[in-house]
């Protein structure tokens, strides 16, 4: 663990407040989110991202900055994977775009809140159970073998567990209520399909917990370091969903990519459990080595993605391409 000051705590709970808030401020009114907006959100999160590591380089150091850095781009590769997800949710719920954001919004507050849990369990374990790194690293590995099967395009929204729950504790309507949550309908209070929306963006998060946890681990065990990587990464999650809306199929060897990476962190902790419990003569791979392995491929699948069009033969394989949800009547396909 590091001895990371206070006030570094603090400055870092006054950021995500402050920019939460101008966010919320700045999209209090309900409209489209296009490429021009999208792209100076993104851009002020990953300035404040890297600002923020910069700072963790000055006053914790140099290894917990690079460590920062190697989680934070780690979590961020990973996300935008997520965002296939976002994205099939949406078109089977038929969101209307101008609440698209809210509904993110929403999800990321939920996601920081379960990744701090999952997280601040995660470090407990890891700090006083060392095997259980193996364990990660066969989680990571059933990762890599289901992205490379095509598993994780299966998802299906309306059979997510929490979108059944709440089916279960309250009456789900067909019909979209503008924004709303919830309207009364004969008397009775039921749940607009936008409710159903948040619970399974809640829920997906949940299921990208379970590659993200282990893997930023292997990168830090800090409970600093691998938060602060994590939330500045989902906080930015949104908008760069807006930015990439309509380009994600062109990104078609990315999943490639992060399968790679995920191989390559499993070994990690590999040879980092069994440097710690079996011999030392196991060398542990720096975290140096981590970023610049991380850093190639996704350059990597990202310049083989956009120099090689999608050809009639992938057409049929490519994930869901309406990301940026379709322009019929909102409303469920159907009723459940």
């Amino acid at each position: 663990m590091y001895d990371v000051p206070l006030w570094l705590w603090l400055v870092f709970a006054v950021i995500v407040l402050a920019s939460l808030a101008v966010d919320l401020l700045a999209h209090r009114q309900t409209h489209v989110i296009g490429f021009r907006e999208a792209a100076v959100w993104s851009a002020w999160w990953v300035g404040l991202a890297v600002l923020f590591g910069g700072v963790v380089f000055l006053v914790v150091g140099t290894r917990p900055g690079v460590e920062y850095t190697t989680a934070w781009l780690l979590e961020k590769s990973l996300s935008v994977d997520n965002l296939f997800v976002f994205a099939l949710i949406f078109s089977y719920f038929k969101v209307p775009r101008e609440h698209q954001h809210r509904v993110l919004f929403l999800g990321v507050l939920g996601a920081l809140v379960f990744r701090g849990l999952f997280l601040a369990a995660g470090v407990a374990v890891v700090s006083r159970f060392t095997a259980v790194l193996f364990v990660f690293a066969a989680v990571l590995f059933y990762s890599t073998y289901k992205i490379l099967h095509g598993e994780d395009e299966s998802f299906d929204p309306g059979r997510s567990f929490a979108v059944r729950l709440l089916r279960k504790v309250v009456p789900v309507r067909d019909e979209y209520a503008g924004a709303r949550f919830f309207v009364k309908e004969a008397g009775r209070r039921v749940a607009t399909p936008l409710l159903a929306v948040v619970a399974a963006i809640e829920a997906a998060d949940l299921v990208f917990a379970v590659d993200s946890v282990p893997a930023v681990l292997a990168v830090s065990s800090d409970a600093f370091i691998v938060y602060t990587s994590n939330a500045f990464a989902i906080l930015g999650l949104r908008a760069l969903y807006f930015l990439l809306a309509g380009l994600l199929d062109r990104f078609r060897h990315l999943s490639q990519g992060l399968a790679l990476i995920l191989s390559f962190i499993a070994v990690k902790l590999i040879m980092q459990a069994s440097h710690k419990l079996i011999t030392p003569a196991v060398p542990e791979v720096p975290s140096w080595l981590s970023l610049c392995v991380i850093v190639v491929v996704l350059s990597v699948s990202v310049a083989v993605s956009l120099t090689r069009p999608v050809t009639a033969e992938d057409s049929g394989k490519t994930r869901p391409a309406d990301v940026s949800a379709p322009e019929d009547p909102p409303g469920p396909p159907e009723k459940h």
